[in-house]
């Protein structure tokens, strides 16, 4: 049995299929522009990355399966590192894997790695911390080539006022006051901010946020709460105060989703020992 990718260049990708007693699961580290796509779920309507995915998936293989990311992005937020995880009956080669999936996809998805993992690996739930970066172009006039990856603030924003801001927000919390929609969090409010820094380079500031978990929203609220403290709307030490609310208002508006970035999706090292033996397939530095 083989299965066949696309011809690129003049040349026919040709991957060796061959059946498998039970499936082998494989994780994918996707990148992407978000800007013209619905999220990373597939929905009724709209372009989805899932959707582009699992449709570039079945005609490479020629098998339907279903891809679960470590999180879902929403409309317009993008990831540099996107965990993915999917299962086939039959055995593909990583790195042909890889290099026919780029070839079907969109330009604004790559595939940048594909490895064997284990049967009890999954993207999501076994991910123990979460990198998400926010960029804001702050000056006077906005540069149209950073239009879909930046948020413009043209107002001088106050860094240190937003960096003490930031701090008190740190640490096992109750983050409700910080979640678009508290009652769709089925585990629960309480998540572990690890780190929440804000610091400038020239015209670009860049809030990181690091945490074992995120609530619906929260990075994007967390940045619309920063922003407003920036701007001097509010003082850094309004933190404390919704953080005691454990209630969503207007006090903390949900930032846009142009500056928002999946930068890293940690595991531990245990997630991969028992993985099935195989390469990983990666593009050449």
């Amino acid at each position: 049995m083989t299965g066949q990718a696309p011809r690129t260049g003049g040349r026919l990708f040709v991957l060796p299929a061959r059946p498998l007693p039970h499936p082998q699961r494989h994780l994918a580290i996707l990148a992407y522009d978000g800007t013209d796509f619905c999220g990373w779920q597939v929905q009724p309507r709209g372009r989805s990355i899932q959707g582009e995915f699992e449709r570039a998936l079945k005609k490479l293989t020629g098998h339907h399966a279903r891809a679960h990311a470590s999180g879902r992005t929403d409309a317009g937020v993008h990831a540099r590192e996107q965990p993915v995880h999917f299962d086939l009956s039959v055995r593909f080669d990583p790195a042909r894997l890889m290099l026919g999936l780029n070839a079907l996809l969109p330009n604004d998805i790559r595939v940048l790695s594909v490895r064997l993992v284990s049967p009890g690996f999954h993207a999501r739930y076994s991910c123990t911390e979460k990198e998400y970066r926010y960029f804001i172009l702050n000056r006077p006039v906005p540069d149209p080539c950073l239009r879909r990856h930046r948020l413009w603030e043209h107002a001088p924003l106050d860094v240190a006022a937003m960096a003490a801001a930031a701090r008190r927000l740190v640490g096992r919390r109750d983050f409700a006051a910080f979640a678009a929609n508290p009652n769709r969090e089925v585990s629960g409010t309480v998540r572990n901010l690890t780190r929440l820094d804000v610091h400038r380079r020239g015209p670009e500031v860049t809030i990181v946020a690091v945490a074992d978990g995120f609530l619906y929203r929260m990075v994007r609220s967390l940045a619309g709460f920063l922003l407003r403290v920036g701007r001097g709307e509010l003082p850094p030490e309004a933190a404390d105060e919704i953080l005691r609310g454990s209630i969503r208002t207007a006090r903390v508006p949900t930032a846009p989703p142009q500056g928002l970035f999946l930068w890293r999706v940690r595991y531990p090292p245990a997630a991969f020992r028992a993985a099935a033996a195989g390469p990983i397939a990666s593009p050449p530095p």
